[in-house]
């Protein structure tokens, strides 16, 4: 029910694959939607499925505090509970714990450590994470075996290993132990799953971690290697710039087992998606479309960008109230065959929630529709040129 074939292409890594699961195919590399608390942010699944969406993810950490992994269970699971009815990934919890006890990576990188919110992070032991739910303040461990316990209730096809991520702002020493314990906590995931394994209808990734250090990334891919996953998930933080990124990518990468999907955890800007399938990345997952959305932000290529060394424009900005072109003039998406760029500036200054709706499904095509061409031109052998459309970014 599960299977994962690629085939390289003749550009650097970067390799086309078939992810195979029991609810549907994904053709990679491909760009996996965040539908955070079981819900795609002011979309709906048939949006989704109309913008050619392959896969989706829902996070644990989330689920566990709201409605709780019984009650979606008791309903069916993801599948029936969302109603999407095709592949779907779920990730381990741990991220959401260390991003509310930390803050993110790239707040600490500019200084911001969110000292206004309060500390929901309580203790990381061998045994777990102790955190406070940010709902009501009911403290939970989340363990390696409870993550995978939740998962399986939860029902996702593709899951993950419980992992400690690291803050950027730690040493190499630091770094080492957490990966450590991170190894230990991956072997009683894998044990866990083992254990409860659902006829073939999970599948479970393992995560290399190791910060910004080659000599701990390469320990990292080792141990992943000597394990049964499925795949491989790349975390952690990737370092301060997206060169110092880019370079953790590819030693991670260049060490892996070719046969197993690759995908980057949390990573979804253009230029960072282009880098990492020239690196070997089968799959990509961030927030990064349907939240730049909801600040007004629309998704556009640089040639239609009056300032193409970024990949969006501000429908917030007066310079749109009076302009009547679409977002992107040869765009399919349901927004920019009926509506003008003044129209969704006037929903958003009106604060009416459509508009929100309306950048998020050209969003979501646009990260799809960029997708689809990235196979094409690997397909193609034109892969330089295509991201020669980037190369402004």
């Amino acid at each position: 029910m599960f299977a994962f074939t690629y085939k390289k292409t003749g550009h650097a890594q970067a390799r086309l694959g078939n992810l195979v699961t029991p609810h549907g195919q994904v053709n990679t590399p491909a760009f996996i939607f965040c539908a955070t608390k079981a819900a795609m942010k002011g979309l709906t699944v048939d949006h989704m499925r109309q913008a050619g969406t392959q896969i989706i993810l829902s996070n644990t950490y989330h689920l566990l505090l709201q409605p709780g992994p019984q009650v979606i269970e008791k309903m069916g699971g993801l599948q029936k509970f969302t109603g999407w009815r095709g592949p779907m990934l779920t990730d381990s919890g741990g991220f959401q714990i260390f991003s509310l006890g930390h803050g993110s990576v790239a707040s600490e990188i500019k200084g911001k450590r969110l000292h206004h919110r309060p500390k929901t992070l309580l203790k990381i032991t061998e045994a777990g994470a102790r955190f406070r739910s940010y709902l009501n303040g009911q403290e939970f461990l989340l363990t390696p075996e409870s993550s995978i316990q939740i998962q399986r209730a939860l029902g996702a096809d593709l899951i993950v290993v419980l992992d400690e991520c690291t803050p950027y702002h730690v040493d190499q020493s630091y770094t080492a132990r957490s990966m450590e314990l991170s190894h230990r906590w991956a072997l009683r995931s894998l044990q866990e799953f083992n254990r409860y394994a659902q006829q073939g209808r999970q599948q479970l990734y393992g995560i290399i971690q190791g910060g910004i250090y080659p000599n701990l990334r390469r320990q990292g891919c080792d141990f992943v290697n000597s394990q049964p996953f499925f795949g491989h998930a790349i975390g952690g933080s990737l370092g301060a710039c997206k060169s110092q990124m880019q370079d953790v990518v590819a030693l991670t990468t260049e060490h892996l087992d070719p046969k197993r999907p690759i995908h980057l955890l949390g990573i979804g800007g253009i230029s960072d998606i282009i880098a990492g399938v020239e690196k070997g990345i089968d799959t990509f997952d961030c927030v990064h479309p349907t939240r730049l959305a909801r600040h007004g932000g629309a998704l556009v290529r640089p040639d239609h960008n009056p300032n193409p060394t970024r990949e969006h424009i501000n429908l917030r900005n007066s310079v749109y109230s009076r302009d009547d072109s679409p977002l992107e003039p040869d765009c399919p998406c349901h927004t920019c065959t009926n509506y003008s760029k003044a129209y969704l500036h006037h929903l958003l200054k009106a604060q009416e929630l459509v508009g929100h709706t309306l950048l998020s499904l050209h969003n979501v095509q646009f990260m799809n529709r960029l997708m689809t061409a990235i196979r094409h031109a690997l397909a193609d052998h034109t892969f330089a040129q295509e991201k020669k459309r980037w190369a402004t970014l």
